[in-house]
């Protein structure tokens, strides 16, 4: 590449530019740099330091017109000064001057329409190495003419010293300049910032242009079927999109536009805690050369413990989408036939599959609910409800109605059905009852995606007002109905009402100002 592009952007004394390597190339540098280890199946092994996840509170926003009258300002988007911002900025460039730089050129969105141009400069060979899995790689021929239209300035090794003095809240910056298109990060290794940076942008970008951008999975079948998976962390997005029987068009971002939906990305980030060959073969088998492994145990002879959550319980691997055989090349499909909220209900009080009406799916999709457990989170003993609006609020810059409105009219103008499927605990909440199959829950998918879920009898639940199934196929009918699969229904309803009251508690913050109120159309008491 021109020097001069990088001189562009401040860095200085530039030493060898390690320009769109090639994976082999890469993973030498890696090895050689002693970043990673190699696994006994090829992939490589790296630990991303003390952040294992990542950090939203400290990502921020510069205060500039006119995206500043865009935002939702408040602990989510966080504002900082331009002056700040620049003072940051010029630690970045210090940290990546006087390096060997590793750069790497992608795109994000397969719709021509909408992708955006994207390069992230670094210091260290894996973090290239991850993004060229995660983002869509260009051709050679692409490579010729990029042009970034934003630019990623991972300087992972600099930290904030001043960051009382700049009212921040750690010495970690995740910062973004809407108008000047550039980010960067210090303080944190941990490589999900750059994916998830740049998810955030898109959630920017594509609502001011009437497309909808949506943290879910997406496959389709043989007929064209296109079916959506939104669900927050450990809920099973991954896992359940990736079907023997159905095209994988991605495993995390979307959009949606006029002529159907589209990956943001080129490969898939998957939970590995527990891995198992037998229920996740697809994924099991992603996991060879080229694919990069984080924070996991290794033992042996480049074996890897994926049972072992001693670093995190947030082990994770990044690989590119064509090691799921069953892809869709394009990464694109059609209109949705069907979307799927996916919930892992800790308190066991949701049903295991439910049918949404239009308006149930708004309360649902603004909810954005799910549970943690014991073990993924230090402190956490009991089961702790979450609720994450339009299940990613985290990465919205807008408010999250405007994402709602945009998926209102999408559900209107497709007639897409919308079902909420309970990934979570049966029989009892945590510690009492038990997790759901993922054999049941496969079959309440494939009973939603071949379409025979329709001819099933409904009833309607108390409280939450769910239509469920009485028979699905081999399921245990008790199964189906969360009260009969409890022994003690004194303590399922307490429980259930409870819940309900979080509900409750949670959408208060939807209701004032609102054009539509949905909460009717959510638990009653």
């Amino acid at each position: 590449m021109r020097l001069a592009e990088l001189q562009e952007l401040g860095l200085k004394n530039i030493g060898n530019v390690y320009h769109n390597l090639s994976y082999d190339e890469l993973i030498k540098h890696e090895l050689a740099n002693g970043e990673v280890q190699q696994t006994k199946k090829g992939a490589t092994a790296v630990d991303t330091g003390i952040f294992t996840g990542r950090s939203p509170k400290d990502k921020y926003f510069v205060d500039r017109d006119p995206s500043n009258k865009y935002i939702a300002w408040g602990d989510v988007n966080k504002k900082v000064s331009p002056e700040v911002f620049e003072e940051l900025l010029e630690v970045a460039k210090t940290q990546l001057s006087n390096k060997d730089l590793y750069v790497t050129d992608v795109f994000c969105g397969s719709s021509p329409a909408s992708k955006r141009s994207v390069r992230f400069v670094s210091e260290i060979a894996w973090q290239s190495h991850f993004v060229k899995n995660m983002f869509i790689r260009p051709t050679s021929s692409e490579l010729e003419v990029f042009k970034s239209d934003f630019v990623v300035l991972n300087a992972c090794k600099a930290v904030n010293k001043k960051w009382k003095e700049h009212g921040l809240n750690s010495e970690v910056f995740v910062m973004f300049d809407v108008e000047n298109n550039i980010a960067i990060i210090g303080g944190t290794w941990y490589g999900g910032e750059m994916k998830k940076g740049i998810f955030s942008m898109m959630n920017y970008w594509l609502p001011l242009e009437g497309k909808l951008p949506m943290h879910c999975s997406v496959n389709v079948g043989e007929d064209g079927d296109t079916a959506l998976f939104f669900g927050l962390s450990g809920t099973g997005k991954t896992t359940l999109s990736t079907d023997p029987k159905r095209a994988l068009i991605g495993d995390d971002e979307h959009g949606w536009d006029n002529h159907g939906v589209f990956n943001f990305e080129g490969g898939c980030y998957a939970k590995v805690i527990n891995l198992d060959e037998k229920s996740e073969p697809e994924i099991y088998g992603a996991i060879k050369a080229n694919a990069l492994l984080e924070n996991v145990v290794m033992y042996g002879e480049g074996e890897v413990n994926y049972e072992d959550g001693s670093k995190t319980e947030n082990t994770r691997v990044s690989y590119p989408i064509e090691h799921i055989v069953n892809h869709k090349k394009d990464l694109m499909a059609g209109h949705p036939q069907n979307i799927i909220f996916l919930t892992a209900d800790a308190f066991g009080v949701l049903p295991p599959v439910s049918k949404l009406t239009r308006d149930q799916a708004m309360y649902y999709f603004l909810s954005g609910y799910t549970a943690k457990v014991a073990g993924t989170e230090r402190g956490i003993t009991e089961p702790v409800a979450t609720f994450s609006a339009c299940f990613g609020e985290a990465f919205l810059p807008l408010h999250p109605t405007v994402y709602a409105k945009l998926l209102g009219e999408k559900i209107d103008g497709h007639d897409v059905h919308v079902y909420l499927v309970n990934t979570g605990w049966t029989g009892g909440k945590y510690g009492v009852g038990h997790r759901m199959s993922i054999k049941d829950t496969r079959s309440c998918i494939n009973a939603i995606l071949d379409g025979s879920i329709k001819d099933s009898e409904f009833e309607t639940t108390k409280t939450f007002r769910l239509n469920i199934p009485k028979t699905l196929g081999d399921i245990n009918p008790d199964i189906l109905n969360p009260r009969n699969a409890w022994a003690d229904k004194t303590e399922f309803e307490k429980t259930r009402d409870e819940l309900a009251k979080m509900f409750i508690e949670n959408y208060k913050k939807y209701q004032e100002g609102a054009e539509v109120d949905y909460s009717e159309f959510g638990p009653k008491l």
